[in-house]
C-alpha cells in the first residue's frame, strides 16, 4: 500500500464533519496529465442522515450518492458490493459507516481508477494504481472484477481512450476477461449498457484498440457478431492493401475518430458500413459485388438487438447503402445525384449529408497506406447538396401547377441546380 503520496490540486472542501476523498477518473486523469473531467468523491464513516444534515441532496437509486450543496459534485458513501446474481446488476451493496476507504477502492475495476486523494492533496493508493499509470498498464484490482461482465467492455472502452498514451492490458487481466467471456455472462448484459460502452469507445481517439481488445478475449463475437464476422474476410488488394475486412473496419473507425472527434453517430456508421462483406459467398471472394445492400439486414439486426437510437441507425443505414455511390459521385448523372439525396432525406435533414461525407471519407482513407489520400468527393457532395437544397418550392410555383406536377417541376429545378454547381 502506498498512502500519503503528495499531490497537487487539493480536493474540494466539504463540511468538517465529513471525511471525503476525490476518487476515480479525476485523480487518474490528473496523474496522466489529461484535462480534468467530472469530480467524484467518496465519503468514509458517514450515513445518509448525516449527509442530509450537512445539506447534501440525495440522487442515488441503487446506492447512497449525494450532490454537494455548493459545487453539485457527486459524493458517494464508501461501500462494498457482493455478487448475488448473474449480470452487472446482480449485487448487494453495503454502505455501512464501518466500510473503509481501502475496501471501497477494492471494489473498483482497474488499479488506475482505485486511487484516492484527500483534502490536502495526498494520494491513497492501496492497489498501486500510480505504478500502473507509470507503466501504462490496464490491470484489474482483484478477483471481484470477474463478478461484473460489463467490465470486459469497460476495459475495451478504456483502451480506445488510452492506447494512444501507450497503454496495454495486463496479461492476467486479459486472461480473466477471456474466462468471463467463456462463462457466458456477457449474454446477460442489458443492451443499453452494452451500447453505452461501445459508443463511448467509438467516440474515443482509437476505436480500433477497443475492437482488438474485445476480439482478443472473444467478447466481440458475443456483443457484435456482425462485426466479428468481418475478420479474415479478404478484399481486393488493389483497393484494400490491408486485405482483411476486419482490419479495414478498424482503420475506418480510427479515421472517423480523426475526422469527427467524439461523434458517436459518425463512428457507429463507420463501424457498420461494410457488414455485408461477411455475407459474400466464398466463390466470389475477394470481390464483394452488392455488399452495400447485403449489409442492410445484419445492420438492422444489430440495431434491433442493441436498441440503437434512431439517429445512429438512420445514418448507418444510409452509409451502408450509399457509400459506393458517394465514392463514384463524379461519374453519376445529375438526376442520379438528386435521387441519392432524396433517398437520404437530405432536403428535410440536411445535416446528415455532412455526416455521410465524413463516413465515406473515413472509408476511403481507412485503408493501408491511404490515410493521407485526398477525397474530393466529400466537398463535391456538400456542394451539390447545397445547390439543390437552395431551390425551394416557392421558386418553381407556376399557375395551375399542383400535386405531382409541382413535385416534378421542383425535381427538375434541383437537377438543373446540381448540373450548374458541378460545372461551376
Amino acid at each position: 500500500m502506498r498512502a500519503g503520496v503528495p499531490a497537487a490540486h487539493g480536493a474540494q472542501r466539504t463540511p468538517v464533519s465529513l471525511r471525503s476523498y476525490l476518487v476515480g477518473g479525476a485523480v487518474r486523469d490528473r496523474l496522466l496529465g489529461l484535462p480534468p473531467g467530472d469530480r467524484d468523491h467518496v465519503v468514509v464513516g458517514s450515513t445518509p442522515d448525516a449527509m442530509l444534515a450537512a445539506g447534501f441532496r440525495p440522487v442515488g437509486r441503487d446506492f447512497p450518492v449525494f450532490l454537494h450543496p455548493d459545487t453539485h459534485e457527486e459524493y458517494a458513501l464508501a461501500r462494498t458490493e457482493r455478487k448475488s446474481a448473474r449480470g452487472h446488476r446482480g449485487f448487494v451493496v453495503d454502505a455501512h459507516p464501518s466500510v473503509t476507504l481501502d475496501e471501497d477502492l477494492g471494489r473498483r475495476d482497474f488499479t488506475i481508477n482505485a486511487i484516492a486523494q484527500d483534502a490536502e492533496g495526498r494520494l491513497v493508493d492501496p492497489y498501486d494504481g500510480t505504478r500502473d499509470i507509470e507503466a501504462r498498464m490496464l490491470r484489474h484490482v482483484g478477483a471481484a472484477f470477474a463478478e461484473d461482465p460489463l467490465r470486459v467492455l469497460r476495459a475495451a472502452r478504456f483502451m480506445a481512450r488510452f492506447a494512444p498514451l501507450g497503454f496495454s492490458v495486463a496479461d492476467d487481466t486479459r486472461a480473466l476477461m477471456r474466462a468471463m467471456v467463456d462463462s457466458g455472462e456477457l449474454a446477460d448484459l442489458v443492451p443499453e449498457r452494452v451500447w453505452q460502452e461501445l459508443t463511448r469507445g467509438l467516440a474515443a481517439a482509437r476505436p480500433s484498440a477497443m475492437l482488438r481488445t474485445l476480439r482478443d478475449c472473444g467478447a466481440l463475437r458475443a456483443v457484435l457478431p456482425e462485426v466479428d464476422a468481418l475478420y479474415g474476410v479478404p478484399q481486393r488488394a488493389e483497393y484494400h492493401p490491408e486485405v482483411d475486412t476486419g482490419i479495414h473496419v478498424e482503420l475506418v473507425c480510427d479515421m472517423a475518430a480523426t475526422l469527427a472527434p467524439g461523434d458517436m453517430v459518425v463512428g457507429f456508421a463507420a463501424l457498420t458500413h461494410d457488414l455485408g462483406k461477411a455475407l459474400t459467398p466464398s466463390a466470389r471472394l475477394p470481390a464483394h459485388v452488392g455488399h452495400e445492400h447485403a449489409g442492410l439486414a445484419p445492420l438492422a439486426a444489430l440495431c434491433e438487438r442493441l436498441r440503437v437510437p434512431a439517429a445512429h441507425r438512420e445514418l448507418a443505414t444510409i452509409a451502408c447503402r450509399e457509400h459506393l455511390n458517394v465514392h463514384r459521385l463524379d461519374e453519376m448523372r445529375d438526376a442520379t445525384v438528386h435521387d441519392l439525396l432524396v433517398r437520404c432525406d437530405a432536403f428535410r435533414k440536411p445535416a446528415r449529408i455532412a455526416q455521410l461525407a465524413l463516413v465515406c471519407e473515413a472509408d476511403k482513407r481507412g485503408r493501408g497506406g491511404h490515410a493521407d489520400a485526398a477525397y474530393p468527393q466529400a466537398a463535391l457532395l456538400l456542394r451539390l447538396h447545397a445547390a439543390a437544397a437552395a431551390v425551394r418550392g416557392a421558386d418553381v410555383v407556376r399557375e395551375g401547377l399542383t400535386g405531382p406536377a409541382l413535385g416534378d417541376a421542383l425535381r427538375k429545378a434541383r437537377i438543373a441546380a446540381i448540373r450548374d454547381a458541378r460545372s461551376a
